[in-house]
């Protein structure tokens, strides 16, 4: 059966299943439509590491033509890199061939403006409009350009962060780094930056061939390889990237993942250590993000869930924020770039351990413990709405209730927070606590409470 379905429009960008949801024809179509929107000018092209990747770019490259865009290609690459890149030239936009943390049968199209950055929710409607009219800016024929390749696209990133990060202190220290680069577009900068802040490595699936020697998302479930070969290898840290490198989870030095929240309180928590300063994340994140902005008394600012609402806060001059993120292993430092960057979270960890001369699992141990569940129930967003408006006026006397992303509510024991997925036909849950007991028994009391919500008529 075919997953026709199975095609994500989303502020994010788009996804499908290649060769179904996600055909040659549509790719080239969006293209053209983002060339439209752009106007004429160089549009850089880069890509993960994915088997399809090839066919896919081929398509977007003529779609740009067909609208009069120059193309840059620039090959396999991070999509921290890319935004980097984009932001140093010339160009007028770019699009990522990437399906971030997906399986290899999917993949997709991520949209950047010329500073780099993803577009926000009203330039999205504004460029799919274009696409769904289908009235593209074609040029004649003799008006095509000929397409640029970009030799070293990651060199303006790698610059960016060895200038940075103390690299003589962290070399001193002579980390042992095991890195997992899930075959995924990080491989071709991950290692060769490593080894310029003198790590030594053991690499695991670090050749950019898109075979996913699992899956591509850092999950604890999905990293054992790395797990058992930090502790065989007596590694001090593991590192793991997703297939476009924009997110990092950690591996202690015992061989236990740490989860991807932990990602960004590591780095938060060393970043406010030398530079006080307010923090911002999104709405699902993690509450051991607040105790660490208390302890140095700076404010946390939450937006609605995407990265494009988190760096648009982050650079609005009213918050000049020191740091941000989000807690699904996505740190956001706006000195280096403000975008989701897996290079960046390894060098504040790295220098973390460096400058305190601590393991990971002694850096831990500074954090405050929570337990999140991240689940899901079936239900369309007709259903969601509906839902979160009854539980809105059945808790409305709680301490604390947040709307401006689907319903939040903050109990005294754990918070609870209830959207819609922009994607598919579910409703997200997230819940966290202090305790895994109450995690579990406040998830399954939720669930519950929902799923007889959305039978109601």
């Amino acid at each position: 059966m075919r997953r026709a379905t199975s095609l994500r429009i989303s502020v994010s960008g788009v996804r499908g299943v290649v060769g179904e949801s996600l055909t040659p024809q549509l790719a080239s179509k969006f293209a053209q439509a983002f060339g439209t929107y752009l106007g004429k000018g160089s549009v850089i092209v880069g890509r993960d590491s994915r088997q399809s990747g090839t066919m896919v770019k081929k398509a977007v490259l003529s779609g740009l033509l067909s609208v009069g865009c120059k193309p840059v290609e620039i090959g396999i690459c991070p999509i921290p890199s890319i935004q980097v890149l984009t932001n140093q030239t010339k160009a007028i936009g770019a699009i990522a061939v990437t399906a971030s943390h997906n399986p290899k049968e999917w993949n997709g199209l991520k949209f950047l403006d010329k500073g780099g950055l993803f577009l926000n929710y009203h330039q999205v409607e504004e460029f799919l409009d274009i696409y769904h009219q289908g009235e593209y800016s074609l040029v004649d024929v003799d008006k095509y350009k000929i397409p640029e390749f970009e030799k070293d696209p990651t060199d303006p990133h790698l610059k960016k962060l060895l200038s940075y990060f103390n690299v003589n202190l962290i070399r001193e220290k002579k980390l042992k780094v095991a890195l997992d680069c899930a075959n995924g577009a990080g491989a071709v900068l991950a290692p060769e930056y490593l080894k310029a802040l003198g790590c030594e490595l053991v690499l695991l699936n670090c050749v950019p061939d898109g075979a996913f020697a699992h899956h591509p998302e850092p999950l604890p479930e999905n990293i054992a390889e790395l797990c058992r070969t930090v502790v065989e290898k007596k590694a001090d840290v593991g590192f793991v990237q997703d297939a476009d490198a924009d997110r990092l989870a950690v591996v202690n030095e015992k061989g236990e993942p740490l989860g991807e929240e932990l990602t960004l309180a590591l780095s938060v928590r060393y970043v406010l250590s030398h530079k006080p300063g307010p923090v911002v994340i999104n709405l699902s994140t993690s509450q051991v993000i607040d105790d660490i902005a208390g302890e140095f008394n700076v404010p946390v600012i939450r937006t609605k869930i995407g990265e494009i609402n988190v760096v648009e806060r982050i650079l609005s001059e009213e918050e000049k924020a020191a740091i941000g993120g989000e807690g699904n292993g996505g740190v956001i430092l706006p000195e280096i770039y403000p975008c989701r960057d897996s290079f960046t979270a390894m060098g504040l960890i790295l220098e973390a351990m460096a400058v305190s001369g601590k393991t990971i699992s002694e850096l831990r141990e500074e954090i405050p413990r929570y337990t999140m569940i991240k689940d899901k129930i079936e239900g369309t967003q007709e259903q969601a709405y509906r839902i979160i408006r009854l539980l809105k006026k059945k808790y409305a006397d709680k301490r604390e209730i947040s709307l401006l992303d689907g319903l939040k509510i903050i109990f005294e024991d754990h918070w609870v927070h209830i959207r819609p997925s922009n994607t598919e036909p579910i409703i997200r849950l997230i819940i966290e606590a202090k305790s895994k007991g109450t995690a579990e028994k406040m998830t399954k009391q939720w669930r519950k409470e929902i799923s007889e919500m959305s039978k109601w008529k």
